[in-house]
């Protein structure tokens, strides 16, 4: 990292975490961080000791302190040392947005054990080969997960341990806290699994130049309150989460995802902050005008959106309800955070991804590795401090001159700001003719009546392929093939306009929101 960008680094960091304090908490903190170590667990500690009595999270069962989180996540670590699990342990956690999630998470970290965060929507069956491809020796269960999780152990020696059997050391305060492990154990994030089975990607350390660059491009203090509905199993949600905690600030969590219900914990809480995927802002703006207006979100600083694609027209909308405050995070889970799309960004632009993050390198490159002119298509590969250790069953991302792929194509512009066009293998080939289905889906959603859409490549004999595009609509308008091909074919060029329109429900997603482009083509 140059000198500038350390010392902006530090000054983010500065603004950021530090508060006019009393000398006795600061070290307090400093002294629970010496002893539990560089982890989760140490920050939940330092924060402990800072603001014993501040609230760390808001759930569906009520509020959690900072020292009941500290001390529930005491018992639990105490509860999977007698289960023989330390350093060289992989522990799953399976519960959905809540305090029994995060204090899983710290116990977890306490031990030295790695830690694979599991998706809450996977079958039985998807859940067992996860365990056997992880090696998972003990899953954390959230009492609603539970049934799921003991049909996926039929027949392994894998252990769970259900969050109702462990009441009592969750609500317990008289026990004595152990110290944590100093061993450091690898976070574990699965993929999306949009194109075959989820992989694991794991780091064993991390880098605080992420952070600072969070910290530079969005407006993050100590001591605020964020809503958090972006799934914490995945990196984004478990990202902000953990900066949450270690600015000793309040987490409001749900269960489940009910667009409704987070915006009135948005207005009740005057949050500062909401950590969203994309799909979840179209859901919000899809309440209607009425009940939307009810609920007062102007406390918020800013909205942090990332984990897939953000399409312009959504951007503009957004823009339009929520005012200056929405942040377009471009990474993925193998290279972290890659760019940052500000306000001011998403004003001139808002098709945007941004600009890279402090410390992170982002090139565009052509198939033969080497850079392309700006304004240019090619391929995007990010250096990180932060990029993942590899694949937990081997392999990693393709790599040249130490950046890692995203799998997405792209461009900059004259800015120096990143367009990301689409996936690389999702580019469509039709009579020639090289078509990227978000250039198309963002000009149909762009039209009044469309609620979602996916364009998606099928055999041709006549062209090799021909874009079909599934709409599903908001309901207020009828639809028809003959007006929306119109409407394309005076934005786009000829061979981008859809051949076929097919009208659905709902599009088919992943838990992270992303679309399964797969179940499309089958």
């Amino acid at each position: 990292m140059r000198a500038a960008d350390s010392i902006s680094s530090a000054v983010a960091f500065g603004r950021a975490f530090l508060r006019p304090e009393r000398i006795d908490r600061l070290q307090r903190a400093a002294v629970a961080m010496a002893l539990h170590g560089p982890t989760i667990a140490g920050v939940v500690a330092a924060s402990a000791a800072r603001y014993p009595k501040a609230i760390a999270v808001v759930d569906d069962d009520g509020e959690t302190t900072y020292s009941q989180l500290w001390r529930g996540a005491g018992g639990v670590a105490r509860t999977l040392r007698q289960h023989g699990i330390g350093p060289g342990s992989v522990v799953g956690v399976s519960a959905h947005n809540s305090a029994f999630f995060l204090i899983a998470m710290v116990a977890t970290a306490a031990t030295g054990a790695d830690i694979v965060y599991l998706n809450t929507g996977f079958s039985s069956a998807q859940l067992g080969e996860v365990v056997d491809s992880e090696g998972i020796g003990l899953i954390l269960v959230g009492d609603d997960l539970a049934e799921t999780a003991t049909a996926a152990i039929v027949g392994r020696s894998t252990t769970i341990v259900i969050e109702k059997q462990l009441l009592g050391v969750l609500r317990s305060g008289s026990f004595v806290p152990e110290l944590a492990s100093r061993h450091v154990g690898r976070q574990v994030i699965l993929t999306s699994g949009t194109t075959g089975r989820p992989k694991g990607a794991g780091r064993s350390s991390a880098s605080g130049s992420g952070a600072a660059g969070l910290l530079r491009r969005i407006p993050y203090r100590a001591r605020q309150t964020v809503v958090i509905p972006s799934p914490l199993f995945h990196a984004w949600g478990i990202a902000n989460a953990g900066l949450a905690l270690a600015m000793s600030s309040t987490i409001v969590l749900q269960r489940r995802f009910d667009p409704s219900t987070v915006l009135a914990a948005v207005a009740l809480h005057r949050a500062d902050g909401l950590v969203v995927v994309p799909v979840m802002l179209q859901r919000m703006l899809a309440v209607d005008d009425e009940q939307l207006a009810r609920y007062d979100t102007t406390s918020l600083k800013y909205i942090a959106a990332s984990g897939s694609a953000i399409g312009a027209p959504l951007v503009t909308a957004v823009l339009r309800r929520f005012g200056p405050v929405l942040h377009n995070v471009y990474g993925s889970t193998e290279v972290s955070m890659a760019t940052i799309a500000d306000p001011a960004d998403l004003a001139a632009d808002p098709s945007t991804a941004g600009k890279p993050v402090p410390g992170v390198t982002v090139r565009i490159l052509d198939d033969h590795g080497r850079a392309v002119p700006t304004g240019t298509t090619g391929r995007i590969f990010v250096g990180s401090a932060n990029r993942f250790d590899g694949y937990t069953g081997g392999g990693t991302k393709e790599e040249i001159d130490g950046l890692l792929s995203t799998g997405d194509v792209g461009h900059f512009d004259t800015a120096g700001r990143l367009v990301v066009e689409g996936r690389d293998d999702d580019m469509i080939i039709s009579g020639g003719e090289n078509v990227y289905p978000g250039e198309v889906e963002d000009v149909l959603a762009a039209y009044p009546g469309v609620a979602e859409v996916a364009v998606i490549g099928v055999p041709d004999d006549t062209f090799g392929q021909r874009l079909v595009a599934y709409v599903a609509t908001d309901g207020r308008r009828t639809l028809t093939d003959k007006e929306l091909a119109a409407h394309v074919a005076g934005r786009l060029a000829r061979f981008k306009v859809p051949r076929d329109f097919i009208f659905v429900d709902e599009l088919p997603r992943t838990t992270t929101g992303k679309i399964r482009r797969r179940d499309l083509k089958e």
